[in-house]
């Protein structure tokens, strides 16, 4: 019997997703949702919030303050409400409605900045303004995942070696680039442990993380409208650029099987598909992609019919009898793979 006294402790870090019976490629999917926070930001508001007790930073009384489109929201509204301290998020509108109820739910406030900065976007315009709070109030405390090594870290301790324990023959690991926080902890861990394995990184069309141009995005998640400062480009072997039409296609054909994904791990899969059509020898390595999320919260949006015909017109996925376009037998001039090195 396991007993807990801390919701973080609810961790499980060596569940494994084939997909082959999905997509007919060797591909498994590292599945990061088991936590009571519902997803792989759990591990980096955790490092990061016991990082800053133990130098001081937070204390007894503070507020935590953060930028976040969720995910991490979640995960430090849960840490805060069990540890006693006030919890901030600013987030903007393509915040899931299912993730701020449950921010507030568990006693934070949501702050939601709808008027983008002309230059850097919503994104840049949540810094902003957590920025001016802090200038505000001295008890207010961001961690600022963006800069904070102790969300790399997490990942160098945890996620990637749980990889290479349970796939000693890996070749590829795609990861997802939103703050790029897990790719610099997986990409350091196996440069320095497994230097053979190649890191393929996968972001949303519109960011401007790998040098694109900002567009327009309406899933939360993965992307970013400023480029991130953890970032280094020396340890991501490839890049691959997944348009949001193609998250959803990705989604939708898993949920069909029964895996019901959130958006980030629908672009990662894509990409990873993307990425494995692009090489004849696909078949034959080992290869594993990271699973940022659940799909719960993403009922109303990914998963919701109108939703989807808002954003991106008529849905194709309805149908079980269609074949997602971003499966191993698609043609390769619709493939958006970039060398990063």
């Amino acid at each position: 019997m396991t007993v807990i006294s801390a919701p973080y402790e609810i961790n499980v870090n060596d569940v494994f997703v084939n997909l082959e019976s999905v997509f007919e490629v060797p591909l498994h999917l590292k599945y990061e949702g088991i936590n009571l926070a519902g997803s792989v930001k759990l591990k980096a508001a955790l490092e990061m919030v016991l990082a800053a007790e133990r130098d001081g930073t937070l204390s007894p009384g503070a507020t935590l303050v953060e930028s976040s489109s969720g995910n991490l929201g979640v995960a430090l509204s849960l840490i805060a409400a069990h540890r006693g301290y006030g919890f901030v998020c600013v987030t903007d509108p393509r915040c899931n409605p299912a993730s701020r109820r449950l921010m507030e739910a568990y006693g934070a406030r949501v702050l939601v900045i709808s008027r983008p900065d002309k230059e850097r976007g919503l994104l840049g315009a949540r810094i902003d303004y957590v920025r001016r709070l802090c200038d505000f109030d001295p008890d207010y405390v961001w961690l600022n995942q963006y800069v904070n090594p102790n969300n790399w870290l997490s990942h160098y301790r945890s996620t990637a070696p749980a990889v290479a324990a349970e796939f000693p023959g890996l070749d590829v690991l795609f990861v997802g680039a939103g703050t790029t926080g897990t790719l610099m902890g997986c990409a350091r861990y196996f440069r320095e442990h497994h230097p053979r394995v190649r890191i393929v990184a996968v972001d949303s069309v519109g960011s401007v993380t790998f040098g694109g141009p900002a567009l327009t995005r309406h899933i939360p998640g993965l992307g970013a409208g400023v480029r991130p400062q953890l970032l280094d480009e020396g340890l991501v072997h490839d890049v691959v650029m997944v348009p949001e039409r193609d998250t959803l296609e990705a989604c939708h054909a898993m949920a069909r099987h029964g895996f019901l994904f959130g958006g980030s791990t629908g672009t990662v899969v894509s990409g990873a598909l993307r990425w494995l059509a692009g090489h004849p020898d696909g078949s034959a390595l080992t290869t594993v992609a990271l699973a940022p999320d659940q799909g719960d919260r993403y009922l109303d949006t990914l998963y919701d019919p109108e939703w989807v015909e808002q954003h991106f017109g008529a849905p194709r996925t309805w149908d079980p009898d269609v074949t997602p376009p971003v499966s191993a037998a698609a043609p390769r001039d619709s493939q958006l793979v970039t060398s990063a090195s």
